[in-house]
C-alpha cells in the first residue's frame, strides 16, 4: 500500500454531495484496542444535507442528539437506530449548517451497522474529531473514476417527502 494522508478537517469543510462523492475509495481507519490498525476502503457512503433535506436528522431544528451536526465539520456523529445498530456519520460543511456523511459500506462490510459492529464504533466516538489521536479517521486514496460509482436514492428513509425521497445522495463504488 503506497502512504496515504490524514484527511484534514478542511477535506469536509465543503459541499456534503462533493465530500460523499470524493470519500468513496478512501480509506475508513480504526485502532482497534489491541492496537491493531484496521484500512478499510469506502465503498457506500449516503449524504444528508441541512435543514431542507427530510431525510436529515436537522430538518426539524437541532436537539440534544443533532447537535454535532451543526458543530466543526470533520466530526463524527455516532447515534443508535432502533435501540440496535450505531450509525457513523461525519460532519460536513461550514459550522451552523448540519449536514453529514452516513458510512454504509466499507472493506467488505456492507450495511452502517454491520461496519460499526466490526470496527467496534458506538457513542464513544460521537461528538470526536476523525483523527489519529481518536482512534478513528480517514486517510487518502487514489480518486475512483466517476464510471465505477452509481449514485442512487438513499435506503431506508420512507418518511421523507420528495424531492428528499428520491434524491440521487447514494454513493456506491461498483469495483
Amino acid at each position: 500500500m503506497t502512504a496515504s494522508t490524514v484527511l484534514e478537517a478542511s477535506f469536509f469543510a465543503r459541499n456534503t454531495l462533493v465530500v460523499s462523492r470524493e470519500l468513496i475509495g478512501k480509506y475508513l481507519c480504526r485502532q482497534m484496542s489491541d492496537g491493531e490498525i484496521r484500512r478499510w476502503k469506502l465503498t457506500e457512503v449516503e449524504a444528508y444535507d441541512g435543514p431542507e433535506d427530510r431525510a436529515c436528522h436537522a430538518w426539524k431544528g437541532q436537539t440534544p442528539r443533532n447537535a454535532v451536526m451543526f458543530g466543526p465539520p470533520g466530526v463524527f456523529y455516532v447515534y443508535l437506530c432502533y435501540g440496535v445498530h450505531w450509525m457513523l456519520n461525519v460532519v460536513t460543511g461550514p459550522v451552523g449548517f448540519p449536514a453529514a456523511v452516513l458510512i454504509r459500506g466499507a472493506g467488505e462490510v456492507i450495511g452502517p451497522g454491520r461496519v460499526t459492529k466490526s470496527l467496534a464504533i458506538d457513542r464513544i466516538q460521537n461528538q470526536k474529531p476523525a483523527q489519529k489521536s481518536t482512534g478513528l479517521w480517514f486517510e487518502s486514496a487514489k480518486e475512483i473514476p466517476d464510471h465505477e460509482i452509481e449514485t442512487t436514492p438513499r435506503i431506508g428513509i420512507g418518511y421523507a417527502s420528495e424531492p428528499w425521497l428520491s434524491a440521487p445522495y447514494r454513493y456506491v463504488w461498483h469495483r
